[in-house]
């Protein structure tokens, strides 16, 4: 069986899924981790088995290695998607696929010239959860979907994050924190977007942490904490999103639901890979739907394994979550703050297909 070796450049807090995923893939093999601080790799590759604890350098460096995955903050995705294509290799960043739009297309085309594959998070789309979903759609149990609503309402990061700044400066916000799961959700069930419009604005100028490390020091936010937008796709279906981290009190909103035209479909969290899946008809109540397809447990990595597929295989379709899809999102994040700022809708320069679903009860072996 044909393997590919993998190398991951960044060893905080969410590497620890990946290097406990990866290795459940027969098709991929995890060699060697990096990270800035040496010490850190160190210690990531003693407690995941992992062969070599690099330099970022020494990583780029080893031709044994074919695809990067690379989870450093959002302000490095670019920088070090960069340096891994040049260094000959294939990428899959975490979300967002970059901090702008520059950034991103810069990062596309340099790998369309060297023949390389982009791929980047969330892959959650590609969880039982939300491939039930898609199945159901495509089925036709809600009929032609005509319409979507999507939440994601939190009172903010200062309360549990320890190092909650970045949230609240450029580049953070509950859109680019959150919103990469529920656009690609709404993405990979509705197909492209066409155009997007929204309200963006400051709640709260200044935050206090209370949470434990940095309690009772003072963020000053300099990015919306509420956004509240909407999307015409292609299909002719409009959704609205809001995204929020100034929800005080908690709310009971759904986290996504097709409306479709013989039924509603309500999808779970698009930030994990399982249930529970719900629909309901006229006159009927919500109905819970077996969940159809595996991966129902915290699964990152999924990506990963579906763009080594199609590397093995030479089937580009089979690289689910892919450059295309991650930068087609990112330009609509943008999008949203663009309409806010301008009074006009954003017209998205960017399209992409919608990823190929999994069949039911498909694993990666």
């Amino acid at each position: 069986m044909t393997t590919i070796k993998v190398g991951i450049i960044g060893c905080g807090n969410i590497s620890s899924i990946y290097m406990e995923n990866i290795p459940k893939f027969t098709h991929l093999e995890l060699v060697a981790c990096a990270d800035l601080d040496l010490s850190r790799a160190q210690a990531r590759a003693e407690q995941y088995n992992i062969a070599k604890a690099y330099s970022v350098e020494q990583l780029l460096a080893d031709t044994d290695i074919e695809i990067v995955i690379n989870l450093t903050i959002p302000a490095a995705h670019a920088s070090v998607c960069l340096q891994a294509l040049e260094a000959g290799k294939h990428v899959y960043v975490e979300k967002p696929l970059a901090v702008t739009r520059e950034e991103g297309r810069r990062i596309l085309d340099f790998a369309r010239s060297k023949g390389l594959l982009v791929g980047s998070a969330p892959d959650t789309f590609l969880g039982g959860g939300i491939q039930t979903c898609l199945k159901l759609i495509n089925d036709g149990w809600i009929g032609t979907p005509v319409a979507a609503t999507a939440f994601m309402m939190s009172r903010g990061h200062e309360h549990w994050h320890p190092d909650p700044e970045f949230y609240y400066q450029q580049g953070g916000g509950p859109m680019f924190d959150m919103g990469p799961y529920y656009l690609t959700a709404l993405v990979a069930l509705l197909g492209p977007i066409r155009r997007v419009t929204g309200s963006a604005g400051i709640s709260y100028p200044e935050r206090t942490i209370t949470s434990a490390k940095k309690y009772g020091q003072t963020i000053q936010v300099e990015t919306p904490t509420h956004i509240a937008g909407v999307l015409d796709f292609h299909s002719g279906a409009i959704a609205t999103l809001v995204t929020s981290f100034d929800i005080i009190g908690g709310t009971e909103l759904p986290h996504i639901e097709i409306y479709g035209s013989q039924g509603s479909l309500r999808v779970p969290d698009p930030n994990g890979f399982g249930g529970p899946v719900y629909f309901r008809r006229a006159g009927t109540d919500w109905e819970p739907v077996p969940i159809s397809h595996q991966y129902t447990d915290n699964s990152r990595g999924l990506g990963v394994a579906a763009m080594a597929q199609a590397i093995i295989a030479g089937e580009m379709d089979l690289h689910r979550a892919n450059g295309q899809l991650a930068y087609h999102v990112l330009e609509a994040m943008h999008g949203f703050h663009d309409a806010s700022a301008s009074g006009v809708h954003y017209q998205m320069e960017s399209s992409c297909d919608r990823p190929l679903p999994l069949s039911p009860y498909f694993k990666f072996e």
